[in-house]
């Protein structure tokens, strides 16, 4: 089973407009489904295509990286290699897992100059940047990130496509779902977060006719993967990494979902996690949400480094994270999620299934809290901060994220009052149909794809 991926479209427009005078970088966590839309791209877009797997790459291969100076006996002994002839200007070479052997990173440049062929090149982000210590990074490339798949394509793998045309149709014109439709549109919302947007798991959950423990086989192995992951590259302080990693599901299910590191290191303090919590982000495991302390001015010039929340990157890894075998096996947990019956945990799930939505949107996450001493609580609690990213006449939407139907909004009151004038549109992600009232947009969370 192949998934439809959105980045094709991104590497189609690479190709038109480049044209050869750069290489495509493409960045992402591992499992993610690179390799695959990448070579599937080089089928069906170019005459012929050699994928370099830098993982099981011959000696000879990588001996070949020595053998700049001579382009024509390099790509000849390519060519004998994988037995695949190539075509000036209508081949393509893929660096596969590039992070395993950076010295073909480094020939990027000349290859690139040199202008016979096109070049891609995958890896896992955070081993690129660590292995790049003795090598010249090549100005010639142009860097995308890729991310999970979205619920669109999600819904396209469990063939939603006209469910999907009916939902923005609705957005565009501001109008609410028929109910039937809304609750079949909820339904899948629902089984997104279970299986979440990692290709093997969603290809076990369809091909296995909606097999959740299937899906959470897949998303097991791949946490082990992520586990062994951190202790081969983050080095220096694994063990922090590891820590980190470990407590996401215990950080999120807080009310504040702030991480407290002093719930695994007694004298923990930001300036000794900010390597790991970096190392979390830049792997694109996790996404890290900041405090905003003043969103009157800009998210990222007011960013206070010692105030995070921690997201998985993919919220069904989220709930394989975050329940034992034992739960998932009996299928009880799932029957509860996607009933809207758990209440435990509920919230954590919704609210990192749109952290995990907004960046695939391309937003970087920020949230706002304000601290009442009167009260010894929070007042103010606003789970993102998105803007209209201008310039000259800055505006915010604060949003919050319910995931139940019954619910109260004194903190975006609160929000309104302070920031009055700097608000363009207060946004509520909830259960409930779309409406739009006094200014308030409230959204289901299987809209927001159409935000973009």
């Amino acid at each position: 089973m192949e998934l439809k991926r959105k980045i094709y479209k991104k590497f189609l427009k690479w190709k038109t407009e480049v044209r050869g005078q750069k290489a495509l970088l493409v960045e992402g966590a591992r499992r993610i489904g690179k390799s695959t839309i990448v070579e599937a791209f080089a089928k069906e877009q170019y005459a012929s295509y050699i994928l370099i797997d830098f993982n099981k790459a011959s000696k000879t291969v990588r001996d070949n990286f020595e053998n700049m100076n001579d382009l024509d006996s390099f790509f000849q002994t390519l060519s004998l290699e994988y037995d695949t002839k190539l075509y000036e200007r209508n081949s393509i070479i893929i660096f596969d897992e590039i992070q395993k052997f950076p010295r073909a990173r480094e020939a990027i440049k000349y290859l690139v100059l040199d202008g016979r062929y096109d070049y891609i090149e995958t890896g896992s982000l955070i081993s690129i940047k660590e292995n790049v210590e003795e090598i010249t990074l090549p100005s010639e490339e142009r860097k995308i990130k890729m991310y999970p798949c979205d619920f669109e394509e999600f819904a396209w793998a469990l063939g939603k496509e006209v469910l999907l045309e009916y939902i923005a149709d609705c957005y565009k014109k501001q109008v609410p779902l028929e109910q039937k439709y809304h609750n079949e549109a909820m339904y899948l919302f629902r089984e997104y977060m279970l299986v979440g947007g990692m290709p093997k798991s969603i290809v076990s959950y369809v091909e296995g006719h909606k097999d959740f423990e299937a899906s959470d086989r897949e998303k097991r192995d791949i946490l082990d993967l992520y586990r062994d992951d951190i202790k081969k590259a983050a080095k220096r302080y694994s063990s922090k990494v590891s820590a980190l990693f470990e407590n996401v599901p215990a950080y999120l299910s807080t009310h504040e979902k702030k991480i407290v590191l002093s719930e695994i290191d007694k004298g923990g303090v930001f300036n000794r996690y900010d390597e790991p919590l970096f190392w979390l982000e830049d792997s694109m495991i996790c996404n890290l949400c900041y405090k905003c302390n003043d969103p009157c001015v800009g998210f990222a010039l007011n960013k206070n480094d010692s105030a995070v929340k921690c997201y998985m990157g993919d919220t069904g890894l989220l709930v394989s994270h975050a329940f034992n075998e034992n739960e998932i096996a009996s299928q009880q947990l799932y029957r509860s999620i996607i009933n809207g019956k758990l209440s435990l945990n509920e919230g954590m799930l919704y609210e990192n299934a749109i952290a995990q939505m907004l960046t695939a949107l391309g937003k970087k996450l920020y949230f706002y809290t304000q601290y009442n001493l009167q009260k010894h609580r929070n007042d103010i609690e606003i789970d993102f901060l998105l803007s209209n990213e201008s310039k000259t006449n800055f505006k915010v939407f604060p949003v919050e994220v319910k995931s139940s139907k019954n619910y109260t909004t004194s903190s975006l009151g609160a929000f309104r009052e302070k920031f009055g004038k700097k608000i363009d549109r207060e946004i509520i992600i909830h259960p409930k149909n779309f409406s739009n009232e006094n200014g308030v947009m409230k959204i289901p969370p299987y809209m927001i794809w159409c935000m973009e």
